[in-house]
């Protein structure tokens, strides 16, 4: 008896109704002979509405007790999920995230998962039930109730499934896949059949919101195989696996866009040895996460430095940058907001000499302003003005043909 783990997103549960269309695919597998592990989000915009309630009354919640707040979202729907699959006749059980024993680092709101102790699920799928899991959650050393930040429910099922050898992962949401961009913006944007780890996790990195990248990154180095599919049709969705091969005739497979960026510049870094690993290790040592870096020598024998952040984290980078400027030796730091990022992705890229060529053309002939490059083997990200951005996703999203070779609905199996 194969084991496979479902996991159902906010959108996938946020009603009674929902709830008991999501207890119906579970059921599906069960009939067709597997066990099952289900990982749920909260219902709808619980999480949501939760953040808006600690920001009645404080706009610097602790850590710890938003952890503790953003969880509970969690355990209202594994019982909703397992008070219905119990009503339709089948055995289960509902589990927190520690109680399935998600360990994780000591760090709340963005933890990440460094064990699963998995005797007791093992011990409630012997008894023939169906477990069901709180996503997005965890306990530490201390036995700390954690957090895995946004889109963390997505890491917890594909972690549970390569910590319980799953023969697969199938991710339940509101599309039926991944696309080859947003296509609730751009125009043309189709379903792909097949997409690589690498490529998926490119495009979770760069905006694509449909997987979270740590998931991605489980599912590589686990060689899980990892479906995107819709809650509501029984259509195929997308595989993800190490080496797709379909949709081969695409070079470029997907344009993700991302907004609320902002370039950070530090002026005057006095020591072009030491200070640059000095500024990041601060950085990291916070949480905060870097994107594009772009490094300048000035004419004063010292560097300009200049990174890209997400809005939500300037205030902290400002105030852990400021803090240190003594230490890290820099004259001043400035900021640039509402700029927001483009990119491309695809494994053809690699032996296809002028993709980028191409993509700076096309941006350059439609008087989009470039402020920021970034490049790898697979992607090439432009960071650009945030008026600018889905009107650049849609010309590069053009001039690559994504939208071509239109693949039919099947029926899923």
């Amino acid at each position: 008896m194969s084991l496979i783990v479902q996991k159902f997103g906010g959108t996938s549960v946020g009603s009674v109704e929902k709830i008991q269309h999501a207890a119906s695919r579970v059921i599906q597998e069960i009939k067709k002979g597997h066990q099952v592990v289900v990982v749920v989000s909260a219902m709808g915009k619980t999480t949501d509405e939760l953040i808006r309630l600690a920001a009645g009354i404080t706009q610097t919640p602790n850590k710890r007790d938003m952890d503790m707040l953003l969880s509970t979202g969690e355990q209202m729907t594994i019982s909703l999920l397992s008070m219905a699959l119990q009503s339709e006749g089948y055995s289960s059980v509902s589990m927190t995230g520690w109680q399935a024993g998600i360990q994780t680092e000591a760090v709340h709101s963005k933890a990440r998962i460094t064990h699963i102790e998995t005797t007791r699920m093992k011990q409630e799928l012997a008894k023939g039930k169906i477990v069901v899991v709180a996503g997005f959650q965890g306990m530490d050393a201390n036995f700390e109730l954690t957090t895995l930040g946004r889109g963390g429910s997505d890491t917890t099922a594909v972690a549970l499934a390569s910590s319980l050898a799953a023969e697969r992962c199938d991710i339940y949401t509101d599309v039926d896949g991944v696309y080859t961009s947003d296509p609730r913006y751009i125009k043309g944007a189709r379903k792909l059949e097949g997409i690589s780890y690498d490529e998926m996790l490119e495009l979770a990195n760069l905006g694509a919101g449909v997987l979270h990248p740590r998931a991605v990154e489980y599912a590589k180095n686990h060689s899980l195989p990892l479906t995107v599919r819709s809650s509501i049709e029984d259509i195929e969705g997308t595989l993800i696996e190490e080496e797709s091969m379909l949709e081969e005739n695409l070079v470029v497979r997907g344009v993700a866009f991302e907004g609320d960026i902002v370039r950070i510049t530090v002026y005057g870094l006095e020591n072009e040895f030491t200070g640059l690993a000095a500024i990041f290790s601060v950085l990291a040592e916070n949480h905060i996460n870097v994107d594009i870096i772009i490094q300048s020598q000035t004419e004063l024998n010292s560097t300009n430095l200049s990174f890209s952040i997400k809005e939500e984290e300037l205030e902290e980078t400002r105030r852990v940058l400021l803090n240190n400027k003594d230490a890290l030796g820099f004259s001043k730091i400035e900021h640039e907001a509402g700029l927001a990022k483009v990119s491309i992705v695809g494994s053809g890229m690699v032996s296809n000499p002028g993709v980028a060529a191409q993509m700076f053309q096309v941006l350059a002939e439609h008087t989009i302003a470039v402020k920021m490059v970034s490049t790898s083997e697979i992607k090439v990200s432009t960071v650009v003005e945030m008026n600018d951005m889905l009107r650049a996703a849609q010309v590069v999203h053009d001039s690559f043909s994504l939208e071509s070779l239109q693949p039919k609905p099947q029926l899923a199996k």
